[in-house]
């Protein structure tokens, strides 16, 4: 992976398509097309130099680099939500 952060928006996105194992549902919740949320992924994936999701009919399964990085985008997102409750 390179050492320069990909755009937060990107994480966002794959951050909500691993939790709800869907790129629609994923846009549906962030407001956004499907094909916006498909391209932030595309751009996450060539930024991390590998795929993060197994794309199948209808379906997607995190990679094992994706499994890797899942935890993490969501603690540092709840880590986020609760720095600004806490304000």
């Amino acid at each position: 992976m390179s050492w320069e952060l990909p755009p937060l928006g990107a994480i966002r996105v794959f951050e909500a398509a691993a939790r709800l194992g869907s790129f629609t549902k994923a846009a549906e919740e962030l407001g956004m097309t499907q094909s916006a949320a498909s391209y932030q992924i595309k751009v996450l994936e060539e930024r991390a130099g590998t795929p993060l999701f197994i794309r199948k009919t209808r379906q997607i399964a995190l990679t094992e680099a994706g499994q890797q990085l899942a935890p993490h985008a969501s603690g540092a997102f709840s880590a986020l939500a609760d720095a600004w409750v806490a304000t």
